[in-house]
């Protein structure tokens, strides 16, 4: 007699593909490479490589000097390069081919000096300064209102006028500026302090630094200018408030473009969550009505909304 044919019913084949397609999803993803490059190797680059590596459990993260490593274009193409500060930076862009990197604590105005107006292909540059715009919205924030906002500007820095002045103008406000080339000149400063309500600092290392801060504080504060900026670190030194990323908000921003196809990263970006931290006993001295640090962040990311 012929065998018979087992039958299997549909029903049988359904709950072993479902079985088969659960197996599947519960598999870890396949572990990339992250490769963290910094010329400096502070205990504080440290714990943001390890916090990076808790939030990305199925990778491999670790932090090398450039020093440490052959050229750029010797690397595997499916590392994920993270750049921590210019010399990174440079490390990077002396190879031509080289995996898509992302670079962070790099601003503007360093990345100019590094860069020119030269765009490298493949990277992506995360802005460690507050975007100019946004620290301009929140010297509007105060009350009162200032109607003239000063600028001193440096040869590194001169390139951002334009932004800034067409954010003025859809704001309202009237922008000035000043051009100081030699550091030991002050004219450029009392120039704009005589012509200004606020002084709008930009990070550009040349004008705002350790031996400068005091003596541009004294000057403004003795006009009666608040200073905004030109970074958070400022502001414990005597400026009136400054918007900033803190590392949880730089995780945030790594965490999703990480996730992403590198062709999908964009050119340059700023993290979408940031946070405002201001000095009152500054304010009070000044006579300036300041909201609360968490109010003014999210008046701030609300006037950003589309």
């Amino acid at each position: 007699m012929p065998a018979r044919r087992s039958r299997t019913s549909p029903g049988t084949l359904l709950s072993a593909l479902i079985l088969w397609l659960a197996c599947l999803c519960a598999l870890p993803a396949q572990a990339r490479e992250i490769l963290l490059v910094s010329a400096e190797q502070s205990p504080a680059l440290q714990d943001f490589a390890q916090a990076l590596a808790q939030r990305r459990p199925n990778d491999q993260v670790r932090l090398e000097s450039p020093e440490n490593l052959p050229p750029a274009a010797s690397l595997d193409g499916e590392t994920r390069l993270l750049l921590l500060g210019s010399g990174a930076l440079n490390w990077r862009i002396a190879s031509d081919d080289a995996p898509p990197a992302l670079t962070l604590l790099v601003s503007r105005v360093e990345a100019r000096q590094v860069l020119g107006e030269y765009k490298p292909p493949h990277l992506s540059l995360l802005w460690s300064d507050p975007p100019p715009v946004r620290q301009l919205q929140l010297a509007l924030e105060l009350s009162p209102r200032p109607q003239r906002i000063g600028v001193l500007l440096g040869p590194t820095s001169a390139f951002l006028l334009d932004e800034l002045t067409q954010a003025a103008q859809r704001l309202g406000v009237e922008l000035v500026s000043e051009l100081q080339t030699r550091a030991e000149d002050s004219r450029p400063l009392r120039e704009l302090l005589g012509r200004s309500d606020l002084l709008l600092g930009l990070d550009d290392k040349q004008l705002y630094n350790a031996q400068t801060i005091k003596g541009i504080l004294l000057s403004a504060y003795a006009e009666n200018r608040p200073l905004i900026g030109p970074t958070a670190a400022f502001v414990k030194a005597g400026s009136l408030a400054s918007t900033y990323s803190d590392q949880d908000d730089w995780l945030e921003t790594l965490d999703s473009l990480l996730d992403e196809s590198a062709e999908q990263w964009p050119d340059s970006l700023y993290p979408e969550r940031f946070k405002v931290q201001s000095n009152r006993q500054v304010a009070r001295s000044l006579g300036i009505d300041l909201q609360g640090d968490a109010e003014l962040a999210q008046r701030l990311a609300e006037g950003e909304k589309p």
